[in-house]
């Protein structure tokens, strides 16, 4: 079902593109309820392609089912509903203030998923950084000196370049 859709999707996509609105309005008729379940699934591979498919027919109508996808414990999902909801923005950006963002709405100081123990908020002021930060800055801004030097030093002429024949 999911290569089917996939088919359907760039079959919308470039009827989209033609600007055929009465051929994409009924493809996105029939296809629909296929969206609707595919993004229900249970393997992530099928709810990227559903999220995906909503940019591609142009689906204005689901962007609660796209909200849903920005919020799928899924990279994938979230990478299609992101593109989906960019493609939907291109024509004004009604979709992407009408999505909410995923995570405005969870407690700044909550540590981030996939990402233990560091604070979701950023400091106010470099005062509370730690050492280990600190060090591990030191070898960064050793190499940005050495580039430093090296752009600033005098480079030696380059030899002449062979004739052409």
């Amino acid at each position: 079902m999911a290569k089917a859709l996939a088919a359907a999707a760039a079959e919308a996509e470039a009827l989209a593109e033609q600007g055929s609105e009465r051929e994409l309005a009924e493809l996105r008729s029939r296809w629909a309820d296929e969206i609707e379940g595919e993004a229900r699934s249970s393997d992530y591979r099928r709810r990227a392609v559903a999220y995906r498919a909503v940019g591609q027919f142009r689906f204005r109508q689901k962007l609660e089912l796209l909200r849903r996808g920005l919020e799928d414990e899924s990279p994938a999902c979230r990478g299609s509903a992101l593109v989906s909801l960019e493609r939907l923005s291109r024509q004004g950006p009604s979709p992407v203030n009408d999505v909410p963002t995923a995570g405005h709405d969870r407690d700044p100081r909550e540590p981030r998923p996939g990402r233990p123990g560091r604070p979701r908020a950023g400091r106010r002021s470099g005062a509370d950084r730690s050492s280990s930060e600190e060090e591990g800055r030191a070898p960064l801004a050793a190499a940005a000196a050495a580039v430093r030097a090296l752009a600033a030093a005098p480079r030696a002429e380059a030899p002449p370049a062979p004739p052409v024949q």
